[in-house]
């Protein structure tokens, strides 16, 4: 993207830089352009009034900012007019070209005594009786107002593009000072997070570890005690815990990308409450499942199953001494929902902050992988998950998942 957006600012900055560049250097020819045709227009007055005026006089009455001088000089060079009256009838000092008698005509940038510097343009008079030559010096002021103005938007908008530029290579730098101080505060937060996860790693795994250790000792030392039983059934539950812990790992660690499978709700709460009804029925619980027949979601039904199971089994710990557990699903617009709901101990305010957080848990013995495991499933089939409890009223855990596309589902009461 940032490529894409330097390139564009090149060729933008080069297409506008080239249409400075080009105005300023039409500029000069057009006000040729405009002199020139100028003083032909003057030309064609000064011609018509001297026709009908055969001692010139008239001529006096041509007035415009835009003539210095004007005069009309014969074959002898001599001034036949001059709008200085007292230069008629003088040499004019400067050899007019026959070409002009003739029908030529000629213009050039000339200095006046004044360091003004002035238009000059030649052409020919044809009067009745004989053919003279106009100098036309014209001032270019006017005309030259359109370099200067080109020049003037050439260097604003040179002007532009360098602070244009520069405030761009400061925002950038600016970016990527942020960008830096953002990966820096992330790799500070991941390695916080590390450390705090390698402390729980170690004290979940120390604690089974050192059960393992210390009947494993006892058996070495007396491996025909009757009780040696016992201790063995116990290393093997520790082991169990250690396993279970390495495979919440390896879930959480888990990646399976985007699922697209399409996934019945109805069967999969059905399947949960199965998996979950012989220790339901060891802690006096009743489950009740609810769902519209047909309703689906997109997704990976075993992940999402998973997911059931986890919240399922932490609604049964919650309840020791019996209780009412209810999986259900409905339809909220494009989007499904499936609450599980538990009438539990619940969740005290300052633990539901923390409830999706890795390795955080209130059992003795848990991992504290569940709900993080939970969570993350959810978010990988864009669903969003919410916990709402408090201290002993239950607890209700509520998943919102995109519906099926052709989901034609129905409710049933």
């Amino acid at each position: 993207m940032r490529r894409i957006l330097l390139l564009g600012a090149v060729l933008l900055s080069a297409a506008l830089s080239w249409f400075a560049v080009s105005n300023y250097l039409r500029a000069r020819p057009i006000a040729e352009e405009n002199l020139r045709g100028l003083a032909l227009s003057f030309t064609a007055t000064i011609e018509n009034i001297a026709v009908h005026a055969p001692t010139l006089q008239s001529l006096s009455s041509i007035q415009s900012r835009d003539i210095a001088f004007f005069a009309l000089v014969d074959q002898q060079g001599v001034f036949r007019y001059h709008t200085n009256p007292d230069l008629i009838g003088t040499p004019s000092g400067t050899v007019i070209p026959q070409a002009i008698f003739q029908g030529a005509t000629s213009s050039e940038r000339i200095r006046l005594q004044t360091g003004e510097n002035a238009f000059e343009f030649r052409a020919p008079v044809y009067l009745p009786w004989e053919t003279l030559a106009l100098r036309l010096t014209l001032h270019t002021y006017r005309a030259d107002a359109v370099v200067r103005q080109a020049r003037l938007n050439m260097a604003v908008l040179f002007g532009l593009l360098a602070a244009g530029w520069a405030l761009a290579l400061a925002l950038y730098r600016l970016s990527r000072r942020e960008e830096r101080r953002a990966l820096e505060m992330a790799r500070r937060e991941s390695l916080a997070k590390l450390g705090e996860m390698g402390a729980m790693l170690a004290h979940e795994i120390r604690n089974p570890l050192a059960g393992i250790k210390g009947y494993a000792q006892v058996i070495e030392k007396k491996p025909v005690e009757e009780r040696n039983s016992r201790f063995a059934q116990r290393i093997v539950v520790e082991t169990q815990r250690l396993e279970a812990l390495v495979n919440n790992l390896l879930d959480y660690a888990r990646s399976d990308g985007h699922p697209t499978d399409a996934v019945d709700l109805g069967a999969l709460l059905c399947h949960a409450a199965e998996l979950l009804q012989p220790d339901a029925e060891a802690s006096r619980i009743a489950i009740t499942c609810d769902c519209p027949v047909g309703l689906r979601t997109t997704g990976d039904p075993d992940r999402l199953g998973q997911v059931l199971l986890n919240l399922g089994r932490n609604a049964l710990h919650a309840m020791p001494d019996g209780g009412q557990l209810e999986m259900t699903a409905e339809r909220l617009g494009k989007k499904v929902a499936i609450k599980v709901i538990d009438t539990g101990r619940g969740i005290s305010q300052a633990d539901q902050a923390r409830v999706f957080e890795p390795f955080f848990t209130t059992k003795a013995k848990g991992t504290g992988l569940g709900l993080s495991l939970c969570k993350k499933i959810v978010e990988e089939h864009d669903g969003t998950i919410e916990v709402q409890s408090a201290a002993g009223t239950g607890t209700s855990v509520t998943i919102t998942l995109p519906g099926h596309p052709h989901d034609k589902s129905r409710s049933y009461a």
